[in-house]
């Protein structure tokens, strides 16, 4: 049985790679590696806990010891990388947090992988996630692709462009197989009610309920 990482898998977009990595694909193990922060949380993935193809580790990304360790145990087939620290309104706040994890987590994931994977690169692959927040912000008009020059505009997006960039540095120095996906508003089950759209759809529906209650009141006084 092959074993594969995915780091930050209680997470929102993780937990759904996760569960399903594991209900589909039984001829790999799934390491979930998650330190449990504000935005990881176990009930996501409660009902995948005691498949035989699934173990779950609390732990750091950055903690280079536990990294090296879990590479040595499972010499793992593959990589994907979903863990870090991912709102920009809180990198402005306490931007070192995401300097930490997203720069430095990044890089132990990596030099694990390349002393793990040498002897082969290709049949092994570390899959980056990252995000559009690296192209900057678009005009009244346009779009990104691939291709954009990269124009990060907060400590989040410039830690994720960052860490892009070490990414396809190990690729092109080392030869790491890597792929890197840029993705834009995700929004689904499970997601973090701080990020745009459950925070959208959260004041909708608060405003409606607020009306109902404010109609409730008139009706109540007019009645008296």
């Amino acid at each position: 049985m092959k074993n594969i990482l995915i780091t930050g898998g209680a997470g929102f977009i993780g937990s759904h790679v996760v569960r399903n990595f594991v209900n589909k694909y039984s001829e790999y193990n799934i390491v979930n590696l998650d330190l449990l922060t504000y935005a990881g949380n176990l009930e996501n993935i409660a009902d995948i806990e005691n498949k035989s193809n699934y173990t779950f580790v609390k732990g750091d990304i950055c903690d280079e010891k536990l990294i090296n360790s879990l590479f040595e145990k499972y010499n793992f087939y593959g990589v994907i990388h979903l863990a870090a620290e991912s709102h920009v309104d809180r990198s402005i706040t306490d931007p070192m947090s995401f300097i930490r994890t997203n720069i430095f987590g990044t890089t132990t994931l990596l030099n694990a992988a390349k002393n793990t994977w040498k002897s082969n690169f290709q049949e092994h692959k570390f899959y980056h996630i990252s995000t559009d927040e690296v192209y900057g912000s678009l005009g009244a008009e346009g779009y990104f692709t691939e291709n954009s020059s990269y124009s990060p505009r907060s400590p989040y997006s410039a830690s994720k462009a960052s860490s892009d960039h070490l990414v396809r540095a190990y690729h092109h120095t080392y030869g790491l197989h890597i792929v890197i996906s840029n993705c834009s508003n995700n929004y689904g089950p499970n997601q973090f009610p701080e990020k745009l759209l459950p925070l959208i759809i959260n004041n909708i529906k608060n405003i409606n309920q607020s009306l109902v209650n404010v109609k409730a009141e008139i009706i109540a006084i007019g009645f008296m």
